[in-house]
């Protein structure tokens, strides 16, 4: 029976699909950290948290750079129709991350006490990080899967496989941990039970993954494997085909940069706490008051992670347009899915700062009442830092889907750098304090986007307009902050700011004016218009019922 094929998306189609479930992977996520803490306590929980560290240096190199090298491969053979390279490339990484997944796999199997004592330096955790050991094999895997159907364009598989592998991880890792709990054993087993929610929660993706490939794409995959002659509609090109050592050549030309860019950030930015630290003590203040400092810092740092995560969907979804674009050589269609994006981007990410700029006093004390006095103000540089986070990542992505995977690497290292270099001057000045550290992060992200920009202009002869892309946004965006800041300040007067429910309330409000002040002024100033609602889901719709043009 022929397969009907599978329905591609545009990229703002396909990002809005990624972000659907990037919200509900965050509500599971927050489910599942809630009861986990009751279940395992602060020191059951600190431990689970610990290996958590360890397991993202080795998620980060493992999987921050394959895929997107995986998908851009596929994009450029499926954007000249050729089949057969799409087949071999998939086959080819699939052995390639699996070969990865199972040495840091065995690193931390094998090498659990010597990372639980030596880099974590809690040896309680050494058997937690053996039991999350095989879920670097099967993200490996997985993560073959979903860059085959983002490569082709297709982002339902990897929203409907990451909602399920949070949602098995929540369950059986609670299940697991409380069984552990009843039955007697201790922190460091029921710990090591949490965690091996992680791994049933890789299974379940992969099985899903496997599947819906096979029911999906089988039939060119099967007439290429069986070397018999493809449907009338695949083309026969078998001199077009590279070999098997050219493309594990390419997916680790294009992925090794990447990985190590993200991984040398994700390291040079482990050094936070103990930069920090160790500065606010030479500032003069006491060991205990210099950890509160940071405690507050790293609790706004939950909020300032935020709007990176709903940009994701938009990087992960950018590559393969940009990527097929170029294979075809229509350069002016790149030039142009970049700037869109990019605009996006800024459409997105600077409401989202600026708003936690702007109620940064109510966001701080209503989340994380009694806290110390320096949060609203930490948020509030943070929340500028944030926008810049975004478009870094943004702009990362446009250039490692150009084939100047290097670059970002370059960016990113030299802004990491130039981060530590800040925080470790200006923390030690009392005056500063820990407003160094926030400081310090909105300067190197900065860095990052200037360089970046001029990577893209030189190196991809490419100029995003920086009005088209900020412009507009910020307007728009200054206008949702008076309206966010006066409505809170109305709100104040008339019910009180005294309790925390009277907090919540007039900051509920003011969110409210906020996003309805925002959407008016996108619709009014055409920072959004028709032809952008139409490559949404039921935008066109949307847009007919607001009178878009």
């Amino acid at each position: 029976m022929k397969q009907k094929p599978v329905q591609k998306q545009n990229f703002i189609h396909g990002a809005a699909i990624l972000t659907v479930g990037v919200v509900i992977m965050k509500i599971l996520g927050a489910i599942y950290k809630i009861p986990l803490g009751s279940i395992l306590g602060d020191y059951g929980y600190g431990i689970f948290i610990a290996t958590y560290t360890v397991y993202n240096i080795f998620f980060t190199l493992s999987t921050s750079g394959m895929p997107v090298a995986l998908s851009r491969l596929i994009a450029e053979a499926d954007a000249n129709g050729r089949v057969k390279q799409e087949e071999k490339t998939f086959k080819a990484a699939l052995g390639t991350f699996a070969v990865i997944g199972l040495v840091f796999s065995a690193i931390m199997f094998f090498g659990n006490e010597f990372l639980a004592s030596h880099y974590l330096y809690k040896p309680e955790a050494a058997l937690s990080v053996r039991a999350m050991s095989p879920a670097i094999l099967l993200v490996c895997l997985v993560s073959a899967f979903r860059g085959y159907c983002q490569g082709n364009g297709n982002m339902i598989p990897t929203t409907v496989d990451e909602v399920l592998e949070v949602l098995f991880k929540v369950i059986s890792g609670l299940i697991i941990a409380g069984i552990l709990v009843k039955l007697g054993k201790g922190l460091p087993e029921a710990s090591a039970g949490a965690i091996l929610g992680v791994s049933i929660g890789s299974v379940v993706s992969l099985c899903y993954m496997v599947i819906y490939r096979r029911r999906n794409y089988s039939r060119l995959s099967s007439a290429y494997t069986a070397g018999v002659h493809a449907p009338e509609d695949v083309p026969d090109d078998d001199e077009l085909v590279d070999s098997t050592a050219d493309i594990v050549k390419n997916i680790l030309k294009i992925g090794i940069p990447i990985s190590l860019g993200a991984s040398i950030m994700a390291i040079l930015t482990s050094l936070d706490p103990g930069i920090c630290q160790s500065r606010l003590e030479a500032a003069g203040f006491s060991e205990y008051y210099s950890g509160v400092l940071y405690g507050i810092y790293a609790k706004v740092q939950t909020l300032f992670n935020l709007p990176a995560a709903f940009m994701t969907p938009l990087t992960i979804s950018i590559v393969p347009a940009v990527a097929a674009a170029i294979a075809k050589g229509n350069r002016e269609e790149a030039s142009k899915n970049s700037e869109d994006a990019m605009r996006i981007a800024s459409v997105i990410s600077m409401p989202m700062g600026v708003g936690l700029a702007v109620l940064a006093f109510p966001i701080v004390n209503v989340l994380y009442p009694n806290s110390n006095e320096a949060g609203p103000g930490l948020l509030c540089i943070m929340g500028i830092a944030s926008f810049f986070v975004c478009i870094v990542l943004m702009e990362n992505a446009i250039l490692q889907a150009s084939g100047k995977e290097r670059l970002p690497m370059y960016a990113m290292v030299s802004g990491s750098i130039v981060k530590i270099v800040i925080n470790y001057i200006i923390i030690a000045n009392p005056d500063i304090n820990i407003y160094g550290a926030p400081i310090g992060t909105l300067i190197g992200y900065l860095w990052m986007g200037v360089m970046d920009y001029i990577f893209i202009r030189r190196s991809l002869h490419m100029s995003p307009s920086l009005k088209n892309v900020m412009g507009k946004p910020m307007l728009c965006s200054l206008i949702m902050g008076l309206f966010a800041f006066g409505g809170y300040q109305i709100m104040g007067k008339l019910l009180g700011t005294e309790s925390k429910i009277a907090m919540l309330v007039c900051m509920c409000v003011a969110v409210l004016l906020a996003v309805a002040a925002y959407l008016a002024a996108i619709i009014i100033s055409r920072t959004i218009t028709n032809d952008d609602m139409k490559l949404i889901p039921g935008g066109e719709k949307v847009g007919k019922l607001l009178h878009m043009h």
